[in-house]
Parts: C-alpha cells; structure tokens; sequence
C-alpha cells in the first residue's frame, strides 16, 4: 500500500559488508545475520489494511478495548508503533491523535479512530468519512473566560487576546466581522498555547480561551466558565472518502466488518436483554416501556392470553424497566448481559 514508508522511522539502517554464502549470501543482513526488522515489517504491511489508532492517554485506551472486544488480536514490540493484527490482514499503526486526519484523508492509512474535535481543527474535513461514532472522549470545545472578569460575551472578546490549541477552528470563530472590536477596529489575537491553556488568563496572556471540557472541574478550578461552545466531539471511526487505489476488494471488506464489530460491542455494554411474560391485553402498554431497539419480539405462550416478550433495554434504565413491567402485569421478568451482538449498521 502507497505511503507505507511515511509512517515508519526515516532513519535509514547500512548493514555492515559481509562475505557472500557458498549459498550467495544476502547482502541486506545485518552483522547479526538477520534481514533488518525495519525492512521485514515493511514487506510485511504490504498486504495489510492499515488501521491508525490513537498512541497514547484515554482514547488509546477505550481504543484498545474496543479492539479486545471485537477480537482483534495483535502483539505490539515494546516502543514499535506498528502492531500485525493476527487473525487478519490488518496492521495497526500508533499515531498521535491529531495526526490520523491526514493519514487517513491521503489514504496512507485505510481506517483510523480519532476526535471529531481534531478532525474539525485539521484541513483535511472536507476529505474524511466518519464511519461510526463510538461513544467514547466525548468534551466540548468552549470559549471560557473568568468568572469575575470584566468580558462575559463572544462578542467582548472581539479585539482582544485568545490562548488555545485550536487555532484553526478558533480563528474561524473570531475572523469574522464579529472578531473586530468596533470602537478600536483592532482584530481578535488568536495565539497558540500547547498544553495548560486554562492558565493563560490568570497568567495574563490572554482575555479568553478556547479548550476541549469533559467535566469542567479543571475549568472551574482555575476560576473560569463557559460562555459559548463551538462544537461536542466524541471518537469516531473515520476513512477516506477516496479510498487508496491499492486497496483491494478483499481489504475493502474489512472495513464494514470491522464497522459492524466495533457496532456490536458497543451496543453490547449500552443495552441488556430484557424477557418477561404478560397477558395480552396489557401487552400494548408492556410494548410502550420495552419497545426495543427496532421491535420487541412477542410470541404466544401454551397459556391462553399470554405471550412472551423479549426486547433490548438500555442498561441505564434497567431497573425503572423492571418496577414500571411490573406494575403493568408482567411476570417472570428476567434480564441478561450481553457479551456481544451484531446490530446491523
């Protein structure tokens, strides 16, 4: 596959000279007599789909448990950022999360997982599929500012100075007429801040910020609040909308497949199986608390006047589910976890 070599190290590996075998010995080993590693792992992702995942904090975590519980197995070398998946053709590779945008969008990679936040703040949007959203680093992007300071408006932060690490989706925000300050004409100052941005304020550097929140305790910590959010984000499956010539029907496939897996797993910790009987006639109401995920399934019991009722429940709602069945009439209520499902997607 095209762009393979642009994720591997760039340092280039000269063996050292070595005598030829009575067998013709190969030039390309090493005074080890083993081919270079890097050389192997290349030759061995050229019939792989490569899959880019996040190489480190919370989303490479929840990742790989969504690869777990897809059964995707792979052996990852210790500091190595590609792994060879073994029960498919696919090869993951370890990239820092803003990165997989353009991997994916210029089709050096077939998939990736990723934020919508970072695919938003990168130029490549506009060529990126979002596959599935995966319920997982779900924050908001916001504009903060003090509690107590004098500015408490998007619109009063036109002329002055904003910190953040969105620079792109910031600027889109204050570039417009409303990023001008219109007593002294002078332009919004989006200025780029790596890491601590909620800091920028008190240190004086800025006026506001714009930041990703999950719970906003980090926020109110440093004394600031939101006046305005620019987007919620949470991780997706992602791929080209173009996929990569070399792509062959047969890796083509896996990419539903996976879809479909990641789908079910995920459906498999929001919801439980719910079975319970119940007399007809107050069947209708049962269906209004159990309506399932398409439809509850209902078959007739050898009892007249009952039937059975089995229906996916969300797992939030489990016991409400139970109190509210059984004050309809529903008896022999049970409820099972799922290991796994297929959802259809």
């Amino acid at each position: 596959m095209s762009g393979i070599s642009s994720l591997l190290p760039s340092t280039t590996v000269t063996p050292p000279a070595t005598e030829p075998s009575a067998m013709g010995g190969r030039a390309s080993k090493s005074s080890f007599g083993a081919e270079s590693t890097m050389s192997l792992l290349v030759d061995s992702l050229k019939d792989r789909l490569l899959f880019a995942v996040p190489k480190k904090g919370r989303l490479m975590e929840k990742t790989l448990e969504l690869l777990a519980g897809a059964d995707i197995k792979y052996n990852r070398a210790h500091r190595l950022d590609v792994a060879l998946v073994q029960n498919h053709p696919i090869a993951l590779v370890f990239l820092p999360a803003a990165d997989i945008p353009r991997f994916v969008a210029l089709g050096s990679v077939a998939l990736g997982i990723t934020g919508q936040d970072v695919i938003a703040e990168s130029t490549h949007s506009e060529q990126i599929e979002e596959l599935l959203q995966l319920g997982f680093g779900k924050c908001s992007l916001q504009v903060q500012v003090p509690v107590t300071g004098p500015i408490q408006t998007v619109e009063g932060l036109s002329g002055g100075r904003i910190a953040t690490s969105f620079e792109v989706l910031a600027g889109e925000l204050f570039n417009g007429q409303e990023g001008v300050d219109s007593k002294t004409g002078k332009q919004t100052k989006v200025e780029y801040v790596g890491g601590s941005v909620e800091a920028a304020c008190a240190l004086g550097m800025a006026d506001g910020i714009v930041d990703l929140v999950e719970s906003g305790d980090t926020m109110r910590a440093a004394g600031l609040h939101a006046i305005h959010t620019l987007m919620k984000s949470e991780a997706v499956l992602i791929t080209s909308k173009t996929p990569h010539p070399s792509l062959t029907p047969d890796l083509q496939s896996l990419i539903p497949l996976i879809k479909s897996r990641f789908a079910g797993v995920l459906a498999s910790k929001k919801y439980v199986y719910a079975s319970y009987n119940i007399e007809r006639k107050y069947l209708d109401k049962a269906l209004v608390i159990t309506p399932g995920r398409r439809a509850a399934t209902v078959s007739p019991l050898e009892t007249e006047g009952w039937v059975a009722v089995s229906s996916m429940v969300e797992r939030k709602e489990v016991a409400k589910v139970m109190d509210e069945l059984e004050k309809t009439g529903a008896e022999d209520i049970l409820i099972f976890a799922l290991d796994n499902c297929r959802v259809g997607v």
